[in-house]
């Protein structure tokens, strides 16, 4: 959900698009506008390892839409009792494919409520995933979380593998899990009170049926919990989730 700049403006991420878009029937088939919206529930609100919920369950909700390469959302969850009110985040960007390669530039606003506003902040997005054998897809990313008066300056890249196996009954499974590392240019102590980056990690399991998708995964972070500033410790998370149409 980041971008940085890549030298690669909108003008050439079009170019790249038209490349690769193929006959103009396909061309125009990408064009159609699309729109999905979801519902959820988890056990606990991580965000790259960390509980942003103080450990509760919240609730969540998001509205995607899409035209060709573009695309735009948002997406709100509650705090639990971490925070009073909630956070809503949107977010646009462009999926350019060239060859096997999805590319995925945007921009996020993570924005805050109930008087959080000095917390909101942007984050720059720039990714890239591909099918490097069968049904195995990897996935990298890279954030620049813009610092602003209350926020420090970040960088966290972030890999992912994610394989599919074959389906079971009605269940389309999905072994996934991510590496990623976050670093606080700034020095700020964003993490802990004397460190400045961490390390983060997750492994799991999702079943898709129909509209539904369940997710059963393990979490960990290397962050000394005597010291961290949120909750990092490893933990397992549940989360069910509705996307419609």
């Amino acid at each position: 959900m980041t971008m940085i700049k890549s030298g690669l403006g909108l003008a050439g991420l079009v170019a790249v698009a038209a490349l690769t878009a193929g006959s103009p029937a396909k061309a125009e088939e990408a064009r159609e506008l699309t729109y999905s919206a979801n519902l959820g529930a988890t056990s606990d609100y991580i965000f790259r390892g960390i509980s942003l919920s103080g450990e509760d369950p919240v609730v969540f909700g998001g509205l995607d839409v899409g035209y060709g390469i573009l695309y735009a959302g948002l997406w709100a969850t509650d705090l639990g009792d971490n925070l009073p009110g909630g956070e809503v985040d949107f977010y646009v960007g462009v999926k350019p494919v060239l060859g096997p390669v999805t590319f995925d530039f945007g921009v996020i606003y993570y924005s805050y409520t109930e008087n959080n506003s000095d917390l909101d902040y942007f984050e720059l997005k720039a990714g890239a995933s591909a099918e490097i054998a069968p049904k195995l897809t990897a996935t990298g990313i890279f954030y620049y979380q813009i610092e602003n008066d209350t926020i420090p300056e970040v960088l966290t890249y972030e890999a992912t593998l994610a394989y599919a196996l074959p389906q079971v009954f009605m269940f389309s499974p999905t072994l996934s899990g991510t590496v990623g590392y976050a670093d606080d240019t700034d020095e700020f102590g964003a993490f802990t009170a004397d460190g400045d980056s961490y390390t983060y990690w997750n492994a799991g399991i999702s079943l898709a049926v129909e509209k539904l998708t369940f997710d059963l995964r393990y979490w960990d972070t290397d962050l000394d919990e005597s010291e961290a500033i949120y909750s990092g410790e490893s933990r397992f998370l549940f989360t069910a989730k509705v996307t419609l149409p």
